[in-house]
């Protein structure tokens, strides 16, 4: 059996990060003289959150053994924590102290048909099934149309599935793709950490962070500024290489594909109506018929 994963340094780092963000204006405590460190002191959070200094001293240094709920509750608005931060937060306690099922190694499962048959059956749509590690494991056809310069990237490959991390931190050619970079790039990296918060013993995923921490500093800044984020959706722009300009609705929803792993169904979708409609249409086309090179181009 492998040693329970130790998310201390994950409980500090996170806590001294938010606390450091919070001004004494911002919780309603008077400024005098000159502070010595940004944000609130330990025992400025430790009076507003009702408990010792001591004992909230011991919590940021990543000892959360027996804290209550009401605690957290306590800590958490203290902070200002948002709705994600706050689940996550939750989330690093029950990891510190795993049940026996939640200990249990994580294994990859097969996408099920009726998974597959459902994808397949939104023509109109990009639809993909990624796991928590944001690995692309099913996919209808257009989806693999839209996300064609991730599937055709040197990031991909027989031994790697498509992964929007590696993708968008190891692929210089993401930068071009997708038009918003450093928002993809923001949202990518606050989903893998609050996954890590989740299940830190999930060992693919820590390979990865380590993997993208090694290669990439613009990776490795984001996942030490410890943002999370859980529940996503909204607009994304892509310059498709065949397609053209597209702007596009998306929605991830929660797949119970299996208790042991995460999955997450995705759809992209356009305004109807719009020119983005149009281009997606054309590139649905495509992908049941051979399409002359260029022909979006000349036709829009």
């Amino acid at each position: 059996m492998e040693p329970r994963p130790d998310n201390r340094a994950d409980i500090r780092d996170f806590l001294a990060r938010r606390r450091a963000q919070l001004t004494p204006e911002q919780v309603g405590l008077p400024t005098s003289g000159r502070r010595r460190v940004p944000g609130l002191r330990r025992e400025e959070v430790a009076v507003l959150a009702g408990v010792s200094t001591e004992w909230y001293t011991r919590l940021e240094k990543g000892h959360i053994s027996g804290v209550s709920e009401e605690v957290l509750d306590a800590v958490a608005r203290t902070l200002q924590l948002s709705e994600d931060e706050r689940i996550y937060l939750f989330d690093l306690a029950k990891a510190a102290h795993p049940s026996p099922a939640t200990r249990r190694r994580r294994k990859a499962v097969d996408v099920p048909p009726h998974v597959q048959w459902l994808l397949d059956s939104m023509t109109l749509s990009a639809a993909f099934v990624t796991n928590a590690r944001l690995d692309i494991v099913a996919t209808n056809a257009l989806a693999r149309a839209l996300f064609a310069p991730m599937f055709d990237s040197r990031t991909t490959s027989e031994r790697s599935l498509p992964n929007f991390a590696r993708y968008y931190f190891l692929d210089d050619a993401a930068h071009d793709f997708v038009d918003d970079w450093d928002r993809a790039a923001n949202t990518t990296v606050a989903l893998l950490r609050a996954e890590a918060g989740r299940y830190p013993g999930d060992k693919a995923l820590r390979e990865l962070v380590g993997e993208l921490s090694t290669i990439s500093t613009e990776f490795r800044t984001r996942w030490a500024a410890h943002n999370v984020r859980i529940h996503h959706g909204g607009v994304k722009r892509f310059h498709h290489p065949d397609a053209g300009p597209l702007e596009l609705t998306y929605q991830p929803l929660d797949l119970p594909i299996s208790a042991r792993e995460a999955h997450s169904l995705t759809i992209y979708t356009a305004q109807p109506g719009t020119p983005d409609e149009e281009r997606l249409k054309l590139l649905a086309s495509w992908t049941a018929t051979p399409r002359p090179a260029d022909s979006l181009r000349r036709r829009s």
